[in-house]
């Protein structure tokens, strides 16, 4: 607080002392025994002004301590963790206990609310693996079923088990997200080797859309971990397949320049409308495409795709024409790039 701000709040103060004052040069000026001497006003008016000033300095002195305590808690990263002890005066007291009693509230509502949270991710994780066993015994049991069923009724029981098996993936690692640092494994590792098992796990629906895919570009080794840019690449590639139409193609083209090793997946799907490609990463957006009925989406995959990627150090950008298709490109930044200190060209 600076003098101006306390003694603006003192203006009540000065107006009481000048109120008294002039009070007190009244009386004696009425006083008929009383001879009023201008020099003895003078004296009495400069010794309640000494007065006054030493009660204002030394107020503001115990009010700054107590206001540069409260601002140095609020520039330390656990503001509202501390409580406070130097209060000094009533004023001072009775604002330290309230702030104690709401920190203490505040205190207990956070550590419920962690123990919420903590208690719904435990639960997600056991549901996730206690859904997957009975997916995999329906899976088995509908390869029994192949023979009994027509063709497109196979293929649909297969894209729907596919669909189920998707959606509980990105429950498990959407209830992951904060506790990526415990789990995950950097090395380097081939795409193609991360691509080809997805490409396998989606057959069916390859062949069923009549949908083309090709590779373009030498293989790159990467600096990431398998499991989780294999679930990235995963919802690329599954919203690829979902909007673009039959006999159509994806392609993956692998490069390498001087910002790192790139991955593009590109569809020749329906594309993203211009408006909506600048929130497509954002969690619950579904876009105009996603919210038909034909195209259901739960706004949820590419958010995945774009938080687990930063978390890996990696970059995904969109480019897209409305009726022609969708680019979908990670960069898997080299060391020197960083170390040159470069990174401000991506922006």
């Amino acid at each position: 607080m600076t003098i101006k701000h306390f003694l603006k709040d003192k203006r009540g103060l000065f107006s009481l002392w000048l109120l008294m004052t002039s009070i007190t040069c009244l009386v004696l000026w009425l006083t008929p025994n009383v001879q009023l001497n201008w020099d003895a006003v003078g004296y009495l008016v400069l010794l309640q002004s000494l007065a006054l000033i030493t009660y204002l300095t030394i107020s503001y002195r115990k009010k700054n301590k107590w206001l540069k305590a409260l601002a140095s808690m609020e520039k330390n990263s656990d503001f509202f963790s501390e409580s406070l002890n130097d209060a000094i005066t009533e004023e001072q007291r009775i604002t330290q206990d309230y702030f104690n009693l709401l920190l203490a509230e505040k205190q207990d509502t956070l550590s419920q609310l962690i123990q919420n949270q903590q208690d719904q991710k435990e639960f997600i994780d056991s549901w996730v693996h206690e859904i997957k066993v009975p997916l995999a015994s329906i899976k088995l049991l509908s390869d029994t079923l192949e023979d009994d069923l027509s063709e497109a009724h196979y293929y649909q029981l297969q894209d729907n088990l596919q669909k189920i098996e998707s959606y509980v993936e990105q429950v498990l690692y959407y209830a992951r997200l904060d506790s990526f640092s415990r789990d995950y494994l950097i090395q380097e590792i081939s795409l193609k080797r991360i691509i080809q098992p997805l490409l396998r796990q989606h057959a069916n629906y390859f062949i069923q859309k009549n949908i083309r895919y090709e590779f373009v570009g030498e293989d790159q080794d990467v600096l990431t971990d398998q499991k989780w840019l294999g679930f990235i690449i995963n919802q690329i590639l599954s919203n690829s397949l979902k909007y673009t139409p039959n006999n159509g193609a994806i392609t993956f083209k692998l490069s390498k320049n001087d910002l790192g090793q790139w991955l593009e997946i590109t569809d020749t799907g329906i594309g993203i409308p211009l408006a909506d490609q600048r929130r497509i990463f954002d969690k619950g957006f579904t876009g105009e495409t996603g919210r038909n009925q034909t195209h259901h989406s739960t706004g949820l995959g590419l958010y995945l795709a774009k938080s687990l990627s930063e978390k890996l150090n990696h970059m995904i950008y969109v480019s897209s024409v409305e009726g022609e298709g969708t680019t979908i490109s990670i960069l898997f930044p080299t060391l020197s790039y960083y170390t040159n200190g470069q990174e401000e060209k991506l922006i």
